[in-house]
């Protein structure tokens, strides 16, 4: 399944649901096959890594987890959570995304 994602690596989003509620954070990875993203300093959880070469004191480490996309939204230019649609740029003649809510482009 292929399908496009509202949510792109860089976006700047907010958590809508789930125990990371209200929390934000830039976009770090999105893996579109299980529709889920990794994004900075939310939904942290702790890893056991033994010791190796990289690190040789091993322990516990703290780490982002990743959180479905439908649990996030994307941050407009005003600093608000807004649903994301596509039009045609007539300069461009290419698909931009857009803010729903205050119709500006998002980059």
């Amino acid at each position: 399944m292929n399908k496009k994602l509202h949510i792109k690596k860089g976006d700047t989003v907010m958590v809508i649901a789930g125990n990371a509620k209200g929390q934000q954070g830039r976009v770090l990875m999105v893996d579109k096959r299980n529709q889920k993203a990794i994004v900075e300093g939310v939904n942290m959880v702790s890893k056991h890594e033994r010791p190796t070469n990289d690190n040789p004191q091993g322990g516990i480490v703290k780490k982002e987890a990743p959180i479905h996309i439908s649990n996030l939204k994307v941050i407009d230019g005003s600093g608000k959570p807004t649903r994301v649609g596509r039009k045609l740029d007539e300069k461009s003649e290419k698909l931009v995304r857009y803010s729903k809510n205050t119709g500006e482009v998002i980059k």
